[in-house]
């Protein structure tokens, strides 16, 4: 049967992990998922039908970035993204807000217009409004929708959190506006507030009255160590709607990943793995390494016998360190397919774990092992 709606359906939980699916007229995700980035319509250095293989469900594209570069008359010609870049899956797209801190020397918030941008590539003013933000996604014809958010770079200053606060659940009650009725797409709300429990709780109690599809913690994995944000999940995940996903913005290493699923989250997002991936490190369940070393330069094995995705465990570790001697580019696209494959069995294995009832052991086995 041809699904018509957006929905989520919590599974089972073992103590406060979850295990869930959710669904969309392009595909189901199963939960807790990994979503490779692919920022500019391409997840750097994979083919599509390889991600597709490694058990990818849904990636992520930027709306500033596909916005500016190829421009959105050019994708509305391909009727969105999926076409666009030979990707038939579900897609999520993050709606500037993150542009609006990293870009923070071009830009400037205005909390009644939006941000208002230089461009990164010619100079020239871009307003990105919460209006504009959700226009563009539309015409991406994204199936998650992000609100466009202030998400602060990290600091202690409670009143820059609360302002933040206030700005971004006056352009979500906007963008809820502008997303209108559309049960086949998803509009998912933003938390901030830090590292403050008392600022999370009112930013996620003034999100719920506006009933969103989904929530996510934003604000996170920009700097704070990986003690303090698992803190400020254990203590405000639990506020987020039971009924609806969670999505961690972000994140990250394979540990930071468990370590949130066990406060409750179920989505994830981060560059990582093709990051990593281009400068010769790889995620294994032997931990994380550096192929760069010479202590690889006569080991046959691969990374994984077990991965026969473009034939990958027939390449050795020894063939992969000569390759990034070599300055191949080659290395970065092999060691990048592997380590997305590597997170997709990292969290297909997270998911058996969850539903078994055996992930405290899961847990503790692997979360100081990356």
């Amino acid at each position: 049967m041809k699904i018509k709606e957006f929905s989520f359906e919590l599974k089972t939980q073992d103590e406060d992990a979850r295990l869930g699916k959710i669904l969309t007229p392009k595909g189901c995700i199963d939960t807790p998922a990994f979503m490779p980035v692919g920022t500019q319509g391409t997840v750097k250095g994979v083919f599509t039908d390889d991600l597709s293989d490694t058990g990818s469900q849904i990636i992520l594209g930027n709306t500033y970035h596909l916005m500016i570069r190829p421009g959105i008359n050019i994708i509305k010609k391909f009727n969105g993204l999926h076409k666009f870049m030979n990707w038939e899956k579900p897609i999520l797209t993050d709606s500037g807000g993150y542009q609006i801190m990293s870009l923070s020397k071009l830009n400037k918030i205005d909390k009644d217009i939006g941000a208002i941008f230089k461009s990164h590539l010619d100079g020239k003013k871009i307003i990105l409004s919460p209006e504009k933000s959700i226009k563009v996604q539309k015409a991406l014809n994204s199936d998650i929708i992000m609100v466009l958010d202030e998400c602060p770079k990290l600091t202690n200053d409670k009143k820059i959190l609360s302002n933040a606060i206030d700005t971004s659940i006056n352009w979500a009650s906007r963008c809820k506006v502008e997303f209108g009725n559309n049960k086949s797409k998803a509009l998912f709300g933003i938390t901030q507030g830090g590292l403050y429990k008392d600022l999370r709780e009112d930013s996620i109690e003034r999100l719920k009255e506006l009933n969103f599809d989904g929530y996510a913690m934003g604000g996170l994995a920009v700097g704070e160590s990986q003690s303090e944000m698992f803190k400020i999940l254990s203590e405000t995940v639990y506020l987020l709607p039971k009924n609806k996903p969670r999505y961690l913005m972000g994140v990250g290493t394979p540990s930071d990943i468990l370590g949130a699923v066990k406060y409750g989250i179920d989505m994830f997002d981060c560059v990582l793995p093709t990051r990593s991936g281009r400068t010769g490190v790889a995620f294994t369940w032997d931990g994380k390494l550096n192929l760069k070393n010479s202590k690889y330069q006569n080991d046959k094995s691969p990374l994984d016998q077990n991965c026969k995705i473009r034939g990958l465990n027939q390449f050795s570790k020894s063939y992969l360190n000569h390759l990034i001697k070599s300055n191949e580019m080659m290395a970065s696209m092999l060691i990048s397919l592997h380590n997305i494959y590597f997170y997709q069995q990292f969290m297909l294995k997270i998911r058996g774990s969850i539903r078994s009832g055996t992930f405290s052991s899961f847990y503790k086995k692997y979360i100081d092992y990356f």
